[in-house]
């Protein structure tokens, strides 16, 4: 009579549920055929013979965030282990994806995947927009320049890593990765940055995405080292081979005129 019961009066709990559960078993046969060779079985992760490092990573704990938006981008499946996942083409749909994040977030508590309201500023007004953004752009500055570079162009770091360029990046995997600290990236949890501070830096990064170049052409966004190298080379070595021209005009006058 119970059961009877709460299937009458929840049935959409029940479907939920069951839909929940279906979303995970799928999830996990896509993990066994895709990702088990480096994660494992169990997604416990496998560590190399040589020296035990990581192999691939334990996925327990990391939360559909991370598979979000590992999977999302293209970073994975990787073709090799190397320095870094690079973004490439996406290997699966979104049905799949969410289906391989719901097995993972199954195996321990994580960052869930954000909701729009999470890193949109599409419900604030025309005021509150510009004040995020202000503030998005201080916490960026801050936070965020010494490897992303001032601009969100990217840069090099230690070790074969880089940090990737922010432009034309999704919102959502952008709160993703802050929320999770992909590779070389720190972890900004909610502890560090609130979630209106990282929907705030999102919407700075998308407001800077196509800047006016008032002083021309902007050499790519990439601050002082492509700025030193134009002035070097197109500065410096200009006036040296306008120097060496006056030099050789000269020696051929003087070379005239001794012949005259």
């Amino acid at each position: 009579m119970t059961g009877g019961l709460y299937a009458a009066f929840s049935p959409a709990t029940a479907h939920e549920t069951e839909s929940d559960t279906a979303k995970i078993e799928k999830g996990r046969e896509l993990f066994l055929v895709g990702c088990s060779s480096c994660h494992g079985l169990n997604a416990e992760g496998i560590s190399t013979q040589r020296d035990g490092q990581q192999y691939g990573p334990s996925l327990i704990g990391v939360g559909a965030a991370a598979v979000d938006f590992q999977v999302g981008t293209g970073r994975m499946p990787m073709a090799q282990p190397g320095a870094q996942a690079p973004r490439k083409t996406v290997a699966y749909n979104e049905e799949e994806t969410e289906q391989l994040a719901a097995y993972v977030a199954s195996l321990g508590a994580g960052p869930a995947v954000p909701t729009e309201s999470d890193y949109s500023i599409d419900g604030l007004s025309a005021e509150e927009r510009q004040e995020a953004i202000k503030n998005g752009g201080q916490i960026f500055l801050t936070n965020c320049t010494a490897c992303h570079n001032f601009n969100g162009s990217g840069g090099a770091m230690p070790r074969g890593g880089y940090a990737p360029a922010l432009k034309g990046v999704e919102e959502k995997h952008i709160y993703e990765a802050m929320l999770t600290g992909p590779q070389s990236m720190d972890v900004f949890s909610n502890g560090n940055l609130s979630p209106e501070q990282k929907r705030d830096v999102i919407a700075y990064l998308k407001s800077i995405e196509n800047p006016t170049e008032y002083g021309g052409f902007g050499l790519g966004g990439l601050g002082p080292v492509s700025e030193g190298i134009f002035a070097w080379l197109f500065g410096v070595g200009g006036s040296v081979a306008f120097a060496i021209w006056i030099a050789a005009h000269t020696t051929r006058s003087k070379k005239g005129k001794v012949e005259a």
